[in-house]
């Protein structure tokens, strides 16, 4: 007798003791992170097989899939050499003949399988072979009783699954059957019903049960495979409707619960600045800032993301927001997550807070001693009223005066838990976060439900064309005779190295074996090395140099992020370009055309090179919009590894695809948070099946399991 008879059964209920599974099986199953119910019945058919008509073999096509009823006129083992053997039966019916071949058989198993004169159901895709005609590899089979049987597959829309190895297609239908036998009675609708009516959404139950094993009338295997079936969109609706409703009820939430400092804005610190600035502001910077101005006006902390394209000009906005909290009589902060990034920032704001009279101050991890000791102190008592740092600021040591904003720059790169950390820093300061690697809106939605968010879409006057070309290994001697042939002409160059993953020492190594390279091609120039484990003093030297035209050739890992403005740089050369993702690859490129001379990025790929390596080298070559190469990079990735998705606090989507299902996304949204409007705290009876469905699968991914 098995567990699962001494309790009442449960979608929490593992899935060993299902009938077909046992212990080898579970194991084998817990490799497609399958071990209960629920994720069975959320581990849906990838594509679906038609095998609803029985063909003739004569009418068998090759590369179309079909299903054919024929004896057995011949099985055997075919040895070809002393190593390989293939087992082979000759099919044939009223109409003529073909074969089949297995390269993984046992050979007893199959000779008794494979009868001469039995009748067999055949379903595959027929290849076309020069000597012996059609012929189809490892097809499925079923053996007919009589002139039919009872089956899971003839004359039915079948499901297909992703599998490991040992594990089989007919196992996986054949456990999905059992499961949906037994479990399917127990599942709970989680949707409220006047949601489900507006919609027209099939029952949970009904949806699970059709989107495994399709009715055989009413849709083809082309709107199955396109997940635009009533079942399937059903599922969907629900698993976005899930996150939304989450992310509505933290918004919800906090702006219940927290109520912080109202700023006057426009003061007399922000005129002054901007009188300084040696630009004007684009149409987007200025729509942007009244956006921030607005919310910085509300008691109602600002909880504000600004997606920004490499080089739109989100520094200026953030050290604009900076002074509005300063000018308040509050301190604010910038977090950046690398050192160089954050000595940058430092660089740039610094001659502005001078210009002010406003003490700002660098926090990272290199600070020592008397000063270490000397910078928190005069954080603490309020003297400093800017400050730029890395993840040290969330250290317990550093103690605000009164922390009225808080500033996230490449906010991807911080785990949940960090950006919260600064925001209690303070008593309920504002919250701004910054990104320049832009994300599709979909995506947005999701990760950055519960935030406002603003787009800066618009690049400053003057930005140059980039033009990108691929150097394979053969060609690269000309993306480096290009590079030489600008420095000629009075440009600047970088050249960026991939991260290692092995070991800090060997990704090194190989920045210094380029560094040598460079020196040894081109000895007339001047070329210098930067990485992180430089001392602070030696990389802000050699930027400053950088910057003056006294290097040439900048040489870097990417273990800093260039973030320096350099308009005399035309050249960015990205060694090994194949290893970088889409967005890396995109915002190094925003490293050039900043000045007045158009620009090059030369991408040095070296073989291999995966079938994703040659989509992002061809996405970076067709477009320079940020948010087109987003779109791009979720479509090459998935949403799962796009941009830190899985530090974002939120599950993997089982079911939905951040792209496709755009469209839905955008109606569970506004379902989902029109409901938490009527009904806040989901306090009616109706809805305790969703409270409690939420609380369960994104409790631990949001900050939700004390509140809902």
């Amino acid at each position: 007798m098995n567990s699962t008879a001494w309790k009442k059964p449960s979608l929490d209920d593992p899935i060993q003791f299902i009938k077909g599974v046992g212990p080898k099986k579970a194991l084998l199953l817990e490799k497609l992170q399958l071990t209960t119910i629920e994720d069975f019945l959320y581990f849906l058919p990838f594509r679906y097989e038609d095998r609803r008509q029985i063909k003739n073999i004569s009418t068998l096509m090759p590369g179309e899939f079909a299903t054919f009823m024929a004896e057995v006129l011949n099985a055997s083992v075919i040895y070809m050499g002393r190593r390989k053997r293939v087992f082979e039966v000759i099919f044939q019916d009223e109409t003529g003949t073909t074969r089949a071949k297995w390269f993984r058989f046992n050979e007893t198993y199959m000779l008794g399988k494979f009868k001469t004169g039995e009748k067999i159901i055949v379903s595959g895709k027929p290849t076309a072979n020069k000597r012996s005609g059609l012929e189809i590899v490892h097809p499925d089979t079923e053996r007919v009783a009589g002139d039919a049987t009872i089956s899971l597959e003839i004359g039915k829309i079948v499901p297909v699954y992703h599998t490991t190895e040992g594990l089989h297609q007919k196992s996986m239908r054949s456990i999905l059957n059992n499961v949906l036998d037994i479990y399917l009675p127990l599942v709970e609708e989680v949707i409220p019903e006047d949601i489900l009516r507006r919609h027209k959404l099939l029952s949970r139950s009904d949806a699970f049960h059709q989107a495994h094993f399709p009715p055989s009338e009413g849709f083809t295997t082309k709107d199955l495979d396109a997940f635009k079936t009533p079942a399937q969109k059903r599922l969907i609706f629900e698993e976005l409707f899930l996150i939304q409703t989450g992310l509505a009820f933290k918004k919800k939430h906090a702006t219940e619960i927290k109520t912080g400092t109202a700023f006057k804005t426009r003061g007399n610190l922000i005129k002054r600045f901007v009188k300084l600035l040696p630009f004007q502001l684009t149409a987007a910077q200025k729509r942007v800032l009244a956006e921030i101005m607005e919310d910085l006006e509300k008691e109602k902390p600002m909880n504000r993301l600004i997606q920004g394209d490499v080089g739109s000009g989100k520094t200026i906005v953030a050290l604009t927001a900076l002074l509005t909290a300063v000018d308040n009589g509050t301190q604010s902060a910038l977090m950046v997550p690398t050192e160089i990034l954050a000595e940058q920032h430092y660089l740039n704001i610094r001659p502005y807070c001078e210009e002010l009279g406003i003490e700002v101050a660098l926090v990272t991890g290199t600070l020592k001693g008397k000063e270490r000791k000397a910078i928190y102190q005069d954080i603490e008592e309020g003297k400093t009223r800017i400050i730029i740092g890395t993840h040290s600021l969330v250290q317990k040591e550093i103690q605000f005066e009164k922390l009225g904003l808080a500033v996230i720059d490449e906010q991807h790169r911080f785990g949940v838990l960090q950006r919260e950390a600064i925001g209690k820093k303070g008593d309920q300061p504002h919250l701004l976060i910054m990104t320049a690697t832009p994300i599709p809106r979909s995506l947005a939605l999701t990760i950055y439900g519960d935030m406002d968010v603003s787009f800066l879409d618009e690049f400053p006057p003057g930005r140059q064309p980039i033009t990108t070309n691929v150097y394979y290994e053969k060609y690269q001697d000309k993306a480096y005779a290009l590079m030489d042939a600008e420095i000629k002409l009075g440009r600047q160059a970088f050249v960026v190295c991939p991260l290692i993953e092995e070991s800090e020492v060997m990704d090194l190594k190989a920045v210094a074996t380029v560094f040598e390279s460079i020196q040894s091609q081109f000895p007339h120039l001047n070329a210098c090395l930067i990485h992180g484990k430089l001392k602070k003093e030696e990389r802000q030297e050699i930027m400053s140099r950088f910057l003056k035209n006294e290097i040439q050739v900048l040489v870097a890992t990417t273990v800093i992020e260039v973030g320096i403005d350099i308009p005399n740089a035309t050249v960015m050369i990205i060694e090994h370009a194949e290893r970088f993702g889409l967005a890396q690859l995109h915002q190094l490129r925003g490293r050039v055309g900043r000045g007045k001379h158009a620009s090059h990025c030369l991408l040095a790929a070296y073989f291999p090179i995966s079938e994703e390596g040659k989509a992002r080298m061809k996405a970076m070559q067709n477009s320079r919009d940020g948010f087109e190469i987003a779109e791009e990079d979720l479509k090459i990735r998935g949403p799962g590894d796009f941009m830190g998705t899985r530090q974002s606090g939120l599950p993997v989507l089982k079911i939905a695809n951040l792209l496709r299902d755009i469209k839905i996304l955008d109606v569970a949204r506004k379902e989902a948070f029109a409901l938490i409007d009527r009904d806040p705290n989901l306090e009616n009876p109706a809805t305790q099946p969703l409270k409690n469905t939420v609380h369960r699968l994104l409790g631990k991914h949001l900050p939700l399991m004390e509140i809902i």
